[in-house]
């Protein structure tokens, strides 16, 4: 049976609200968006082998619009992350988006902890969430998150969505397996759930 893997950029305050660009999340008059632009470098040097372990991928609506104008027109077999996200099964959680532009993509509008148990049965390695803390938020309220991988970058943001603390959730004992700390200061910690 698969593990579900949440990845997310974090800032040291806990804001993982559009660490991408600019214009990604501007909710609630949120102003830093693509804080993490200045690590970049760093997340794909590390975070390839993630990448590379997950047998699919799952995605909130409004990360999966970010990624699909990129992701899908890089070609480059050297490209291991476009390779693993090109040519695995791709989840996207909307109950809006009519069709998936994004090859290999399945929509799902409904029973989300339901098709996630189900996934987890039909995946032997892990399943991926990249970003996506709308997503996460639903995960983690209903139990389903096996790992963590959080990427904490050296900016305090003072405001912001967050990844923790958005609502009802169950009480989580976790243990540190993996840590790692990137050129440019970012702290990679990797926490599994022990209950």
């Amino acid at each position: 049976m698969a593990s579900l893997t949440v990845i997310e950029y974090l800032s040291l305050d806990g804001v993982a609200q559009a660490p991408g660009h600019e214009g990604e999340d501007t909710d609630d008059g949120f102003r830093h968006g693509g804080w993490a632009g200045p690590h970049l470098a760093d997340h794909r040097e590390h975070g390839t082998v993630t990448y590379l372990s997950a047998s699919a991928f799952l995605f909130g609506r409004r990360t999966y619009d970010i990624w699909v104008p990129h992701w899908p027109a890089i070609t480059d077999p050297a490209d291991l992350i476009a390779g693993a996200l090109n040519s695995r099964p791709k989840y996207v959680v909307s109950t809006t988006l009519a069709e998936a532009s994004w090859a290999g993509t399945t929509i799902w509008p409904d029973r989300i902890p339901d098709r996630v148990a189900e996934l987890k049965k039909q995946h032997e390695c892990q399943i991926v969430v990249p970003g996506s803390s709308n997503l996460a938020h639903t995960l983690i309220e209903h139990d389903l998150v096996d790992t963590y991988q959080l990427w904490y970058h050296p900016v305090v943001l003072g405001g912001g969505k967050r990844l923790f603390g958005g609502g009802p959730g169950p009480l989580t004992t976790l243990r540190l397996t993996t840590t790692t700390v990137t050129a440019t200061g970012v702290a990679i910690l990797t926490y599994d759930k022990t209950t």
